[in-house]
C-alpha cells in the first residue's frame, strides 16, 4: 500500500484544522479585547454548564491532564472568574465555580464566541454538519 502524503492524512488536515480555528479565534478574541484564551474560555463554559465540579472532573470534561489546568485555574481566579471552595469530605480538592463577574463574563461574550463558531463552519449546511458531528464522534469513540 502506497504511503500518503502528510496532508493528505485525515487526522492531519483535522489537526490543521483545529489549529487554524484555534488560531482564528485566539486573535479574534485578543481584538476585541476579552483578555483570555481560547483555552481559558473553553476551561470556563464547561465550569458554567457543570459546575460545581473538581479540577480533576474539570480535567476529565477537557481532556487535559489535572496539573496543567493548574495554572489556567490560578489565572481565572486572580481575575476573579472563579473560584475554589475546598471539599468537606476531601480538603485536598476544591470545586470550581464561577463568580457573578465569570458568569456575567460568559453571558457577555457567547454571541461572539457563537460567530467565532459560526465561522468555522461557513459553507457547511445542516446535513453536513450533523454528518460531520457523527463522525467525529466516531473518531473519538475509536480511540477511547
Amino acid at each position: 500500500m502506497a504511503q500518503k502524503a502528510i496532508e493528505e492524512v485525515i487526522m492531519f488536515q483535522l489537526d490543521q484544522a483545529v489549529k487554524a480555528t484555534r488560531q482564528y479565534s485566539q486573535k479574534e478574541m485578543d481584538k476585541m479585547g476579552l483578555g483570555v484564551t481560547v483555552e481559558q474560555w473553553v476551561l470556563l463554559k464547561i465550569v458554567h454548564e457543570k459546575q460545581p465540579l473538581t479540577q480533576r472532573e474539570l480535567a476529565h470534561e477537557s481532556y487535559r491532564d489535572p496539573a496543567s489546568i493548574t495554572r489556567t485555574l490560578d489565572l481565572l481566579e486572580k481575575k476573579g472568574l472563579i473560584l475554589r471552595e475546598a471539599v468537606e469530605e476531601n480538603k485536598r480538592s476544591y470545586h470550581i465555580g464561577l463568580t457573578k463577574t465569570g458568569t456575567s463574563f460568559i453571558d457577555k461574550n457567547m454571541e461572539l464566541i457563537h460567530a467565532l463558531r459560526q465561522k468555522s463552519t461557513d459553507g457547511l449546511n445542516e446535513e453536513e454538519l450533523k454528518e460531520l458531528s457523527r463522525m467525529l464522534k466516531t473518531i473519538k469513540e475509536n480511540m477511547t
